[in-house]
């Protein structure tokens, strides 16, 4: 009988024990785990409406961390025939590459089809914070964007940002 009380003393204790290394690594964290390893194939991306920021029509699947957290993040953006993004910045650098149709990128504060350069699938661009700059696809296109976050868009001229126009609306 005194081995089976101090058996189930040792097993309440190690249970206490677990516990509360568990309470203390889980402390003051708001956010799930970070996993381990990610692996997706196109077809598992889940696909949602892009934020307000961005031009209507756009599609977006995050792979990877959360955009409004200041942390590293991946995020695949599929854009309609026809899309353009006016002049903007972004906050911290960026990183494109394009997964399939093309994306054609321009430098400046003006929105200059002229001047633009088109990057193929494979293609890549990076803009450093404050890089001003402008996009559009003539065809259905998929790009991958990997940044710092929170990412953000400011628009070069404010009149162009979707979030004003559906306020003033």
């Amino acid at each position: 009988m005194k081995r089976l009380v101090a058996l189930a003393t040792v097993a309440a204790v190690l249970v206490v024990a677990f516990a509360l290394a568990q309470e203390h690594k889980t402390e003051g964290k708001q956010e799930a785990a970070k996993p381990d390893h990610v692996m997706f194939t196109g077809m598992e991306l889940a696909w949602k409406d892009a934020p307000p920021a961005l031009p209507p029509g756009a599609k977006m699947a995050v792979l990877e961390g959360d955009p409004a957290q200041p942390a590293l993040f991946t995020m695949r953006i599929k854009v309609p025939a026809g899309y353009k993004v006016p002049p903007h910045w972004h906050p911290a650098d960026e990183h494109v590459t394009v997964i399939s149709g093309s994306l054609f990128m321009g430098l400046g504060e003006k929105f200059d089809e002229k001047g633009m350069k088109e990057l193929p699938p494979g293609g890549f661009a990076m803009m450093v914070t404050g890089t001003r700059h402008f996009a559009m696809a003539k065809k259905e296109s998929e790009i991958q964007v990997h940044a710092m976050g929170p990412w953000g868009i400011n628009y070069v001229n404010p009149a162009d940002d979707p979030r004003q126009t559906k306020m003033d609306k």
